[in-house]
């Protein structure tokens, strides 16, 4: 089996969709152009700003890494970096004159044994050898040119199945799901071992498989926002690499790679806005708040200007005409609207609303105080934290 073997079928599939967008063919362009006439390389960022890991310097690294290089069949000069940061966290930046870099924090770096960091490693190679990079997701969303909603909502669902592929290189690389799931139960906490808490796996897992991905309430072990979040860490992402572990493409005997696409998309689904065609009652309950928030949002601030009617009429019925539209009396339904998702959709679902919500709106260009109280005043309505909203629109949207 080979790195391309086990990348998702997803990823595959939207990553194409994405390469084929006209405004996405632009922004890589673009990029290219912007990088060629860039003052100061990658490479140059680095060595100014952190500390070039030798193989002097840092033998058992390398040696991961060149575990990694291996078995993903990575054919470039590799160079490791470390900054100082108490946070958990990795990254790997665009090949650079045939050079490529990947930068650890030192917290991750002195937390990690040797299985839990060739994860890491080999999760952020998984991006280079899927050419993750190629589609600049961060660049599309804070670009000039702000993207339509239904193409930013399209990048953040690719972003999450481009990570799940990553996950699975990572847990290719260091063939131990223990280990696996130990880096990722330190990135949701921020704890290592320690007097306070001794790591379960068995415990861990059990507070997983609790999770049902169309009704469940979030575990109680990470905060709800983590749900909508690639960075750093998911449950969902745990449980997904949990299927990937039982899969033929790890384990002899195995589930079929068909099975384990239909069990992943079932767990990630929770994360996909189908509730915009859905045809059950609780989905045209959520399609109606969103429609109704979407709208509120675009009102706060002077009325709604054409370039929202243009996001808006995205997601409305064909024939859909803004001048027989009755604005403030949509607006007035709000209230009875998210009174309705609130008595039939569950916390997740809840928060999926408030999500496309939010990323429709950044979307649209910078967030007016006034169109964040509307985004609150939802979010307060369904029971769900503000810092989901707050979260979802400082969120850093570039792979890791």
């Amino acid at each position: 089996m080979n790195a391309e073997g086990i990348r998702c079928e997803n990823d595959v599939r939207l990553e194409q969709l994405l390469l084929d967008d006209v405004l996405v063919k632009r922004a890589i362009t673009d990029l290219e152009r912007w990088i060629e006439k860039g003052p100061v390389g990658v490479r140059r960022q680095l060595l100014s700003a952190s500390v070039r890991l030798s193989r002097g310097m840092s033998p058992a690294v390398h040696k991961m890494a060149d575990h990694c290089i291996e078995t993903l069949g990575v054919d470039m000069p590799l160079e490791l970096y470390a900054y100082a940061s108490p946070q958990f966290n990795a990254a790997c930046f665009r090949p650079e004159k045939g050079r490529l870099f990947i930068m650890f924090s030192s917290s991750l770096l002195e937390a990690f044994d040797d299985r839990e960091l060739m994860f890491v490693v080999g999760h952020e190679l998984g991006h280079h050898v899927y050419h993750h990079h190629e589609i600049p997701v961060g660049y599309i969303l804070k670009g000039q040119q702000r993207p339509p909603a239904s193409l930013a909502l399209q990048l953040f669902a690719w972003s999450r199945y481009a990570e799940i592929s990553a996950d699975r290189a990572g847990a290719f690389c260091a063939d131990d799901f223990e280990a696996v799931a130990r880096a990722l139960f330190k990135l949701a906490s921020g704890l290592t071992s320690s007097k306070v808490v001794d790591f379960s796996l068995t415990e861990f897992l059990q507070q997983l498989d609790e999770m049902q991905a169309v009704d469940a309430e979030p575990g109680q072990g990470a905060p709800m926002q983590d749900w909508f979040s690639t960075h750093p860490f998911s449950p969902l992402r745990v449980k997904a690499l949990q299927l990937f572990h039982q899969s033929g493409l790890m384990q002899e005997g195995g589930m079929e790679k068909a099975e384990l696409e239909v069990g992943v998309q079932g767990v990630m689904g929770l994360m996909e806005p189908d509730y915009l065609e859905g045809h059950t009652e609780v989905a045209k309950t959520m399609r109606q708040l969103f429609i109704a928030g979407a709208v509120a949002v675009a009102n706060a601030l002077d009325g709604i200007s054409e370039p929202e009617k243009a996001v808006l009429k995205e997601f409305m019925d064909d024939g859909f005409s803004f001048d027989a539209l009755n604005i403030d009396k949509l607006i007035e339904t709000l209230p009875k609207r998210i009174e309705l998702v609130k008595k039939h959709a569950s916390i997740a679902q809840r928060m999926q609303v408030v999500r496309d919500l939010s990323v429709v709106a950044r979307a649209e260009g910078k967030i007016t105080e006034k169109e964040l109280l509307v985004l609150y005043g939802v979010a307060d309505g369904l029971d769900i934290p503000r810092s989901l909203v707050s979260n979802l629109l400082d969120q850093d949207a570039d792979l890791d």
